[in-house]
């Protein structure tokens, strides 16, 4: 049986950071992988560009039921310790809205980078190779695998959430620390979109296709502004994605189309400069055509200014300044970029990630109950968790 100082479960971006991290300090680190390549959701991420960090990374950009919990680790890796070793590695990049930074030529690049830092580590990465028992021995853990049996002192837990499970997401990291008497919370998909109800779906179906600027608000009073997407099935989009993470089923989210000004005012404006102009053309020059006619009756669209009263007026500004609609749910894993909730992170240590009750026994990345905001701050949770546990293992 070959025995070694730390096995990490799991090949993705927690799972590889970690291993480098703990191979550069002289450890003899193995990492085991189901899937037949490492990585596999850095290379899809960012369609396909790899959304790696973000220049500016806050602790109140994720969310944790400790919300202090990310604290540690985010100060001692932080993402231009990430971009040096992107540069390092000559690998090009671009930053975009809201200071997401983004490979200029493929996701594959970090995947590269990861696999070329682990082997100049002396890491060993074994793939198509099935967990099929872990059990806690006087020094350390056992571990049965369908490439037989192997033992460790440290077992690192990075096996992710369950979004996108065509990419192999399982349960597993949860089942695992569960066995070892963890708590795991709740899980649900985030970052993911909205789904419409059969009626809503009738009327906003056609819109597939038309994005507009837009701030959209959850019952908490959390609020995003950025693109809204409508497609065939509900809405998406960045602002979508974002404001998923803190809405519950049954909830009406608030939808302002035209931020950052009153309709009210507008429509009053245009009432006194063009009295006889429809409502129509008036809203037209403001939003697509095509979303304004499936937001308000026909009837009302083709009266004059002039001939809406005031509390129709007023009734139509609240409708583009605060549209309430209460969506289906959503898509669900199958679309969603990351898991909220899992292993409980008042049970590990924010310095090491290791178990509080299980010495040597330590989670990374999304497996535990940190989410961060769309914008590479996941993959900036992914690399500092890594680290964390790399150095203490």
């Amino acid at each position: 049986m070959k025995h070694h100082d730390v096995i990490i479960i799991g090949a993705g971006a927690a799972g590889l950071m970690c291993a480098a991290t703990a191979g550069y300090r002289g450890r003899d680190v193995l990492v085991l992988d189901n899937a037949k390549q490492a990585g596999r959701k850095i290379l899809i991420s960012g369609g396909g560009r790899c959304n790696f960090t973000n220049q500016k990374v806050e602790p109140h950009q994720f969310i944790c039921g400790n919300p202090h919990f990310v604290k540690s680790a985010l100060a001692r890796y932080r993402s231009s310790d990430f971009i040096e070793l992107v540069e390092r590695h000559g690998i090009e990049y671009h930053e975009r809205d809201h200071g997401q930074l983004f490979c200029n030529d493929s996701a594959k690049d970090i995947v590269t980078m990861l696999m070329t830092e682990c082997e100049w580590a002396g890491v060993k990465i074994k793939l198509r190779t099935e967990i099929l028992s872990v059990n806690k021995v006087d020094n350390g853990f056992l571990l049965t695998t369908s490439n037989g049996e192997l033992s460790c002192q440290s077992l690192v837990v990075a096996t992710g959430g369950l979004s996108m499970p065509k990419l192999g997401a399982t349960p597993y990291g949860y089942k695992l620390a569960e066995q070892f008497g963890l708590t795991v919370l709740p899980t649900s998909a985030g970052l993911v979109p909205f789904t419409w109800h059969a009626e809503q779906k009738a009327r906003f179906e056609a819109l597939s296709g038309i994005a507009v600027p837009a701030t959209i608000t959850a019952k908490d009073g959390t609020q995003f502004s950025e693109a809204l997407l409508f497609t065939h099935r509900g809405l998406s989009g960045p602002a979508v994605l974002q404001i998923s993470n803190y809405w519950q089923a049954g909830e009406a989210i608030s939808i302002n189309l035209l931020p950052g000004e009153d309709a009210l005012e507008k429509i009053e404006l245009a009432l006194k400069n063009h009295p006889k102009q429809s409502l129509r053309n008036t809203l037209s020059h403001w939003l697509p055509k095509r979303l304004v006619e499936a937001l308000f009756d026909e009837a009302q669209l083709d009266k004059a200014l002039n001939q809406l009263g005031h509390g129709e007026r007023e009734q139509l500004a609240q409708s583009l300044n605060d549209w309430s609609i209460i969506m289906n749910g959503t898509e669900g894993y199958r679309t969603a970029e990351v898991t909220l909730g899992g292993v409980d992170t008042n049970e590990l240590s924010s310095k090491t990630m290791e178990a509080n009750n299980v010495p040597g026994l330590y989670f990374v990345g999304e497996v535990m109950d940190v989410s961060g905001w769309l914008g590479g701050f996941n993959f900036q949770w992914a690399w500092a968790s890594g680290v964390a546990a790399g150095l203490a293992v």
